[in-house]
């Protein structure tokens, strides 16, 4: 079922949304060579503590999930798509880092994603990531009242296609709000005018997913979490929780 947010409760979600974006600005800048990934998740779950918010992702299990999820971020280098588990790996120059961050405020979820450089990056990695932050910005330019959510996912799409780079088949956006997934599912592929129409009120989670080598195939890693591209190509995320409003698309997880 789709609910609808009041302000009250949207500004609750920006306030969750405001750590969200502070943690992960954080954590980008502590993203160096020789850091292992735990490292950055015990700076995550520090911030989000002092913030007065708690960590979306931290023991979160879903049906398909074998084990609750062990991390507070999620972290996936390079091949990696998304739900990478922090563990002791060290980060290496030219490494690209996608770094996924929820937390929760008086029981309301914010959810962002960004993907960044650890050293020198070459620049068909720059690319893949400067392109998924331009379909990120596309699919919110299209999240107005009256549109539909195929509009969002047509918007994602034409992007990354153009570009020359997959789309995992199965992951996409989501809507937010007293649960960290609710509905309604906002694919980063799809047609225009298709889908639930728009409305004042609504949140969703925009998060476009490129992977460089064209496929849309990927596979599960065997912890049961880890997404990561079926042909070993490079992947970039990137990812906004937005509310739907009268005068257009309010980002949420803007710092």
């Amino acid at each position: 079922m789709v609910v609808l947010k009041s302000e009250t409760e949207i500004a609750t979600m920006r306030e969750a949304g405001r750590i969200v974006a502070n943690t992960l600005a954080a954590v980008a800048a502590a993203a160096r060579v020789g850091v292992r990934l735990i490292d950055l998740d015990e700076l995550a779950a520090g911030l989000i503590a002092s913030g007065g918010a708690k960590p979306s992702f931290l023991n979160y299990h879903p049906s398909w999930a074998p084990t609750p999820y062990p991390g507070v971020l999620c972290l996936s280098v390079n091949d990696n798509i998304v739900h990478g588990i922090p563990d002791r790996r060290v980060l290496a120059e030219g490494d690209l880092l996608s770094i996924d961050c929820g937390a929760y405020v008086d029981g309301y979820h914010g959810d962002a994603a960004i993907t960044v450089a650890v050293g020198a990056i070459d620049e068909a990695a720059r690319r893949l990531a400067d392109t998924t932050n331009r379909a990120l910005a596309a699919g919110i330019a299209a999240a107005r009242v009256g549109a539909r959510i195929g509009d969002i996912s047509h918007a994602v799409e034409t992007v990354g296609r153009e570009a020359g780079y997959g789309l995992p088949d199965g992951l996409g956006g989501h809507g937010v709000g007293t649960a960290m997934h609710e509905a309604p599912s906002v694919p980063n592929t799809g047609r225009a005018d298709q889908g639930m129409a728009l409305a004042e009120g609504l949140v969703i989670a925009i998060e476009p997913m490129l992977l460089e080598g064209g496929s849309s195939r990927c596979r599960t890693l065997a912890d049961g979490w880890t997404i990561a591209t079926a042909d070993g190509s490079r992947a970039a995320h990137a990812e906004h929780t937005i509310a739907i409003t009268a005068a257009g698309p309010v980002i949420l997880t803007a710092p």
